[in-house]
């Protein structure tokens, strides 16, 4: 395609160990590195290609900027497994580590060095798209939902994990449109935690039965989902297309990512059809706008569209 590494090809890894409050001086370098591309390639606006927390990360980065930057510097952003709303997994991690698909590790070593990242606390899920009583660990004792995750941290003897969600709340709060053409490609029929299930006689300190919904394996759908939300919400366009049966690593080098960017680099206003399968009526539409916006402190102009005669 004509693109040479290093100078109109530009990789920028962060620490994904650090969650968006610990990163300030890497959107700081990321920010020159896009101003500086942009010149050195006859100020051609650059596209943006993330994965994983990378989405949400980009996403703070562009809402830091003003829109004129944007529309100066940014020509799209594309997300490959965005994972805008957290993940139940990641209360998997807390609970009994993660082995990253490896037969040589052991969980359980793998989560003394994990949770001490503050960006698995960021990670966690979003109470944007999970409801406040929706039950994500359960016990004989007691079930922990996101109204009483402290209980939780507390029962896994691991307090520092609700200091942790306490410093990066307010970055999972924020999930304001990025004012930018979005392209959010995610995987989605791979079986993906949503609940832990500890067996009567069981406790924190044991092995939970792992229940499984729709995600990418790693990333639920709703959370992979929530891009769809801006499309209402700023005037740029946002696409998005599911990839079945395909994992959350995996669409990192599957055809339909391949294609799909390819055609964005040859063409300026790809023709990208909306799933079929995603379809809110109007009115869920604007109750999940409404409970965003009372969650971000701005609910008064949602709260008169939902008197409208019409709904």
């Amino acid at each position: 395609m004509g693109y040479n590494r290093n100078t109109s090809i530009r990789g920028a890894p962060y620490d994904f160990r650090k969650a968006p409050n610990e990163n300030q001086d890497y959107f700081v370098k990321l920010k020159k590195l896009i101003e500086d591309t942009y010149e050195e390639n006859n100020n051609t606006s650059i596209m943006l290609i993330a994965h994983s927390m990378g989405g949400p990360m980009s996403l703070y980065f562009l809402n830091q900027q003003s829109q004129a930057w944007k529309d100066k510097y940014i020509k799209r952003l594309v997300t490959l497994s965005g994972a805008w709303g957290g993940s139940v997994k990641a209360i998997k991690v807390y609970a009994i580590g993660d082995d990253l698909g490896s037969y040589i590790l052991r969980e359980s070593v793998m989560r003394a060095e994990q949770i001490t990242s503050p960006s698995l606390a960021f990670l966690l899920p979003s109470p944007l798209f999970w409801k406040p009583d929706e039950v994500l660990v359960q016990t004989e004792k007691k079930n922990y939902t996101l109204s009483n995750l402290e209980e939780f941290f507390i029962g896994i003897s691991f307090p520092d994990g609700w200091e942790m969600k306490k410093d990066v709340e307010p970055f999972k709060l924020n999930f304001k449109p990025p004012g930018v053409e979005v392209h959010c490609l995610y995987g989605s029929q791979v079986d993906t935690v949503e609940k832990l299930y500890y067996k009567p006689g069981t406790w924190l300190d044991g092995y939970p039965t792992l229940l499984y919904g729709d995600g990418d394996g790693t990333v639920n759908l709703r959370s992979l989902q929530a891009c769809q939300h801006w499309q209402s919400l700023q005037k740029q366009k946002v696409f998005y297309q599911a990839v079945p049966k395909t994992d959350h690593l995996g669409i990192l080098y599957g055809k339909t990512t391949q294609d799909y960017i390819a055609n964005l680099v040859k063409t300026d206003e790809p023709s990208v059809e909306i799933p079929k399968h995603y379809n809110h009526s109007i009115l869920d539409k604007l109750l999940h706008l409404q409970r965003l916006n009372k969650l971000m402190g701005n609910s008064s102009k949602f709260d008169r569209l939902l008197n409208v005669n019409d709904v």
